[in-house]
């Protein structure tokens, strides 16, 4: 079971990075924030000094069309913002 899927890289998710140290993940709906400590400082060599997630709703919409009515939805997932101690810093560009 892969506990992190891949990293948020947004306008506000870079800000946090830049400001609090603050880095945001996808990650798996089944963890827990022990299991999400230990694959961040495995995977990037920091120390975390919080975890934090939110479970993310889907959003529905539905669009009239000629042929009638269309609904869909996104997918949930599980987010987790971790923190990560002073002085450390997680490089998410390294791999494109």
């Amino acid at each position: 079971m892969s506990i992190l899927i891949k990293p948020i890289i947004t306008e506000k998710a870079t800000a946090a990075s830049e400001l609090r140290n603050c880095f945001s993940f996808v990650v798996n709906k089944k963890a827990n924030k022990v299991e999400i400590k230990k694959a961040v400082e495995a995977a990037y060599g920091v120390s975390v000094d919080k975890v934090r997630t939110i479970n993310v709703r889907p959003d529905r919409n539905t669009r009239y069309t000629k042929t009638g009515i269309v609904t869909g939805k996104t997918n949930a997932y599980k987010k987790a913002i971790v923190q990560v101690a002073e002085g450390d810093t997680i490089d998410l560009y390294s791999n494109l």
